[in-house]
């Protein structure tokens, strides 16, 4: 029954649990309790899409699928979530919470909280960046089909936006390029990430080997998507910190640019980033307009460590975290566990609207970041008994090593400071180490 101040039928139906398919005249209605389930089930489910929960519906109540229903429940669920986000907007913003720099802040409480007494540790914060190509969506002008408009932006803090990112477009050293040219203007020129290593001889050039470190030789294949794929920035903990839109290219340097400047923004001094290419991201931040800034800041820059082991050794030794001190047990890879749940949003986002598609990774950050949090406790404890248990087991190894070989402490860095002095001093490799390579490819 409507009440008495109730003016439109819409009020009337949220009053009693439901909310209406459309603005002024609804003829259906989806109960709130049912909108909440299906958010929920895409939280523990991502590839449970918005179509299957439709079907889902119409098979509850014996009735055929009919397009149109899809279109209802899809605008139905958008106005619940700009509920939440408009509720959940009101509260930050008297909390005082609603910008992002608070959020950065804020995000990990065992990364960026500081107690009295701390100790004093080389690295005020560790974070990961890298990119992943699941999270494409087509460009609906590919196969012929004008693109549907929807000009609703992300509501949340996590993206960096296109305009945030072209500021640095120009940045890096780039050269023409052949083929077509988009609309954003940033594929014009595609980063030469290959000349960042100029100065290292062929035989030592680790950087070539990685497609987000060559040229965008691909940039056709590229041009069938709108978005091509995400970038991301995590903490050590795998919170999610940032997000931006890749832009039919792979991973051009004005992405991780573009959330460096971010970061090192909101945390201050005496950081480290870790990258699958960062022994040539460094030369190439160094050079940007952001290079005294990060100098300043004390920004140290090293390779994930699984990606590492791929460089060459003269690499490993100045840019793994193995052979940084400070890095403790982190690998640096905090984005791949973060692209493994990604994985599977992408069914149900490579057609989506750019807006659908940014609200459906929005909830899943979101998601991802509330279920971190609440392990944060057993994830640290777990780390914490691994590290411990190794150092165990490693302490009384080494102190048998040491004994055979009547060796100090004080010899392992003196062995790496003349590893690195004897591979920086060759000018090619050692022929007898290219015939066993020959060999073995052979």
């Amino acid at each position: 029954m409507a009440c008495p101040h109730h003016t439109f039928p819409n009020e009337n139906l949220i009053y009693h649990g439901y909310l209406g398919c459309s603005p002024v005249y609804p003829t259906v209605a989806i109960s709130l309790r049912t909108l909440a389930i299906f958010r929920q089930a895409c939280h523990a489910c991502p590839r449970f899409s918005i179509h299957t929960q439709c079907k889902m519906l119409c098979h509850l109540h014996n009735m055929p699928y009919r397009p149109y229903l899809f279109q209802q429940l899809t605008q139905a669920f958008d106005v619940y979530l700009e509920i939440i986000h408009c509720v959940d907007q009101k509260i930050r913003v008297a909390l005082n919470r609603s910008a992002r720099e608070w959020r950065l802040r804020n995000e990990c409480p065992a990364c960026f909280y500081h107690v009295e007494d701390e100790p004093t540790l080389t690295f005020d914060w560790f974070v990961s960046i890298d990119g992943n190509n699941s999270l494409k969506r087509w460009d609906t002008r590919v196969y012929g089909t004008i693109p549907r408009a929807d000009h609703r932006t992300a509501r949340s803090t996590y993206w960096l936006s296109n305009e945030e990112v072209d500021n640095f477009k120009y940045e890096v050293k780039a050269r023409q390029t052949q083929g077509p040219h988009t609309d954003t203007g940033a594929e014009i020129y595609d980063d030469d990430w290959s000349a960042e290593a100029a100065d290292v001889s062929k035989e030592f050039n680790c950087v070539d080997r990685w497609r987000n470190a060559r040229a965008d030789v691909w940039k056709k294949t590229f041009d069938v998507f709108e978005e091509s794929g995400i970038f991301i920035a995590t903490c050590r903990h795998r919170f999610v910190l940032l997000a931006c839109d890749m832009i039919k290219s792979s991973e051009l340097a004005k992405y991780p640019l573009a959330m460096i400047n971010c970061l090192a923004a909101a945390y201050g001094l005496n950081g480290t980033c870790a990258y699958d290419i960062g022994c040539a991201f460094a030369k190439t931040v160094s050079t940007s307009s952001i290079g005294p800034r990060i100098r300043a800041l004390s920004l140290r820059f090293m390779v994930s460590t699984f990606h590492g082991h791929a460089h060459n050794r003269l690499c490993q030794l100045g840019w793994h975290p193995m052979y940084i001190e400070g890095t403790g047990n982190t690998e640096g890879e905090g984005c791949e566990h973060v692209f493994s749940a990604f994985n599977e949003l992408a069914r149900s986002t490579h057609h989506a609207t750019q807006f659908h598609r940014h609200q459906a990774i929005e909830q899943h950050i979101a998601f991802w970041n509330q279920d971190k949090y609440e392990a944060l406790t057993r994830f640290i404890w777990n780390h914490y008994r691994e590290v411990m248990e190794s150092v165990c087991r490693l302490s009384s190894e080494l102190s048998f090593l040491k004994a055979a070989l009547n060796i100090t402490d004080d010899d392992f860095p003196r062995f790496i400071a003349e590893e690195r002095l004897y591979l920086s001093s060759l000018k090619e490799l050692l022929a007898q180490d290219v015939q066993k390579v020959h060999y073995v490819q052979v």
